[in-house]
């Protein structure tokens, strides 16, 4: 039987040192927000949007939710700083904040060792 040797990986941020308190609450928020089903597929469908930014008007119809519904949970993900928004004129224009995101993945991404 042959081994195959995998590359010799360090700790993913979460597993080298203890998480401080603030730092904990912080991502803590940030893990919430995308703990929902359709908070997560309005972020990944913002983040592939042509362009970098989805209109609003091009997220409702994905879901078979009301208008309102979407607002919510396009609202959760703005407060906890994963998206922003820009009005023009009737709509809203989001796009991904990518250091807030690019935060929730270093949180489990190992490190190569050299």
């Amino acid at each position: 039987m042959t081994t195959t040797s995998l590359p010799v990986v360090c700790c993913a941020p979460i597993a080298r040192e203890p998480i401080g308190e603030q730092d904990a609450a912080e991502l803590a928020t940030l893990l919430k927000a995308v703990a929902d089903p359709v908070r997560l597929r309005l972020l990944s469908m913002i983040g592939s949007h042509a362009g970098g930014e989805a209109c609003v008007c091009d997220l409702t119809d994905a879901f078979d939710l009301t208008a309102p519904t979407i607002s919510h949970h396009l609202k959760v993900l703005r407060t906890a700083g994963l998206i922003d928004g820009e009005r023009r004129g009737t709509w809203v224009y989001y796009r991904i904040i990518p250091e807030t995101v690019a935060r929730l993945g270093e949180l489990f991404t190992p490190l190569a060792t050299v």
